[in-house]
């Protein structure tokens, strides 16, 4: 049974969550002017998505990320499971917000770069695989799309030429790293840093282009082709 914490761990819970997406939020507020009623309303699917074989393409799977992630979040905020403590509520408001800001500060690097037959907004991601509808299996949810997360930014950095990107995507990929131990920890005590993500050096899991469009397959309306980036692997 889940034990709900004190009101002074929720605060410390909820000031770790806030500290750790701050800079990224001035930043994003700053430079796209976003507010809590930016969330796209989805308009349209695609069968494909192409990613190119550059920084831009790196960029754009960042992009389909945080939107896969924002998305998430924002479901799960729009109808919480009656099992969630108001703990776990603010926790999913703060984590929705932070992808939110990681989802529109991407989109306004990217400018006209935005990835083939995708627009803004217009995805309908699909989450029919997850049990959405108790703590348990929202938590699990959650671990399963920023481990994913995570793994992506430490595979793509090794991609990028441009330096001013690769500092970008570190400070996205150690807020979404905060997100991933927050929810683990949560799903299962103890396995912020399970084998399955750490491994015996020390250092976090990295994920190919391939692996990632793999692992998203269940949840993209289109088929996600990386293989130029694949290519500069």
């Amino acid at each position: 049974m889940h034990t709900p914490f004190s009101p002074a761990r929720l605060l410390a819970r909820r000031s770790f969550l806030r500290v750790a997406g701050v800079t990224a939020a001035t930043s994003a507020l700053v430079l796209t002017g976003c507010g809590s009623d930016d969330t796209p309303t989805p308009t349209s699917t695609t069968t494909v998505i192409s990613l190119p074989g550059d920084d831009n393409g790196v960029l754009n799977l960042a992009y389909l990320l945080e939107q896969l992630e924002a998305a998430f979040y924002q479901k799960v905020v729009d109808a919480f499971p009656t099992d969630f403590t108001a703990e776990d509520k603010a926790a999913f408001v703060d984590l929705r917000d932070h992808e939110v800001i990681h989802r529109e500060y991407l989109k306004f690097a990217l400018g006209n770069n935005i990835y083939d037959n995708a627009a803004p907004g217009s995805l309908v991601f699909n989450f029919s695989s997850f049990t959405l509808t108790s703590r348990a299996g929202v938590y699990a949810a959650a671990r399963t799309l920023e481990d994913v997360g995570v793994g992506a930014y430490n595979g793509a950095a090794k991609l990028l030429s441009n330096a001013n990107y690769l500092v970008a995507l570190g400070k996205l990929a150690s807020v979404e790293a905060r997100h991933a131990a927050f929810v683990r920890e949560q799903a299962q005590p103890g396995s912020f840093a399970a084998a399955d993500v750490v491994g015996t050096t020390g250092l976090d899991t990295a994920k190919t282009p391939a692996e990632v469009a793999t692992l998203l397959t269940p949840y993209l309306p289109a088929t996600l082709d990386v293989s130029r980036l694949a290519a500069l692997s």
